[in-house]
């Protein structure tokens, strides 16, 4: 069913797409970066930000060349299934570890048959432990031959916790793809 505001005029604007590329200018260069080389592609793995690094890639013109597709594993079930993290390493590390974050990039780098994977997973908030507090988040890309995690550890509240969570993807990205920041 479709809400009111979904079926006034301008429901179809290009805002939500402007303001995903002003929140993530990144974004772009990702794309530019990878559309350069012969087959690099990116597939996305996501569990606190919840699609948003997806949303922020094919926010981007012309992003199908090298976005094959993201999976929102939220579950540890989902994880398990779709992206084949092991139980066993879930059961040991947790979610929210960089193993963890470095099997879901593999994983839905393997299963998408894309050159990047990236993965997420982290405390986006407000609900937390004392051992994993909101704003701890993991986030790995793997190449194939190469992985690269980065830990973040401060709480800007769900929204910040959430794109600063995507916008550290977006310069691992860079990163793995040879640019220059």
């Amino acid at each position: 069913m479709l809400t009111r505001a979904a079926t006034e005029p301008g429901a179809g604007s290009a805002a939500p797409a402007a303001d995903l590329a002003t929140l993530f200018p990144d974004a772009g260069r990702v794309l530019e970066a990878l559309a350069r080389a012969p087959r690099r592609t990116v597939a996305t793995a996501e569990s606190c930000t919840g699609g948003l690094c997806a949303a922020a890639l094919t926010a981007v013109p012309g992003s199908s060349r090298v976005m094959l597709g993201g999976i929102v594993a939220y579950s540890d079930a989902v994880k398990v299934d779709l992206l084949g993290v092991s139980p066993q390493l879930l059961r040991a590390e947790g979610a929210v570890s960089e193993a963890v974050a470095l099997a879901m990039a593999d994983g839905v780098r393997t299963r998408l048959g894309a050159a990047l994977g990236v993965g997420i997973t982290g405390v986006a908030g407000p609900g937390a432990s004392e051992r994993k507090p909101a704003g701890l988040i993991y986030l790995g890309v793997v190449d194939g031959r190469t992985s690269r995690v980065v830990r973040l550890a401060d709480d800007g509240g769900r929204h910040g916790n959430r794109v600063a969570a995507v916008r550290a993807a977006l310069r691992l990205l860079l990163e793995a793809a040879g640019v220059e920041q």
